[in-house]
């Protein structure tokens, strides 16, 4: 694995916790060369995680629509900036570079992303691993009903493979590179 997209919160949420798996991921991936893929803002999760990358040595590169450079005040002090026309371009543009996407805790647009890239599993698109950090239990409820859509037969189960979860930052990866 070259490139790892993070999905996760402009904003930092309202636990220590998530910020600090943010630091431990960014370093983690500069400290096995696995560039950094990311929505390019440098508030929130998204700029931590840029940031512990970049200060741990590691590459990353950052796509963001033109109308949010303002809105999230882009991140400049990142290995590469790609700015593109839409939010659309924007998740096309980070599926294509990157080789498997970790989501951290996050809102709607993180679950967007996810959830998008788990559909274009289902549909022949991709066969990247979809890995989810559940930090403090954050998606439990995620993962529970991801399964019981699986087992209600909304999911096939050879979707439900791609996406692995874990609250072990390390462990993920392990998993992610099994996919």
């Amino acid at each position: 694995m070259k490139s790892l997209a993070i999905f996760c919160g402009s904003s930092s949420g309202t636990n220590g916790a998530y910020n600090e798996s943010a630091v431990v991921i960014g370093k983690m991936l500069a400290e096995r060369n696995i560039a950094v893929v990311y929505g390019g803002g440098s508030f929130g999760l998204m700029g931590v995680v840029a940031s512990s990358a970049m200060d741990n040595g590691g590459k990353v590169i950052g796509v963001i629509p033109t109308i949010l450079v303002k809105k999230e005040a882009a991140k400049k002090d990142i290995t590469e900036l790609i700015v593109v026309d839409s939010m659309q371009e924007r998740k096309a543009k980070i599926m294509e570079i990157s080789d498997g996407f970790l989501t951290l805790p996050g809102g709607l647009g993180t679950m967007d992303e996810l959830f998008e890239m788990m559909a274009f599993v289902n549909l022949g698109v991709h066969n990247k691993p979809c890995g989810v950090l559940n930090t403090n239990g954050f998606y439990d409820h995620l993962i529970r009903f991801v399964d019981h859509a699986t087992e209600s037969g909304f999911i096939r189960h050879q979707t439900r493979k791609y996406m692995v979860h874990d609250e072990d930052p390390v462990q993920l990866l392990k998993k992610m590179m099994t996919i």
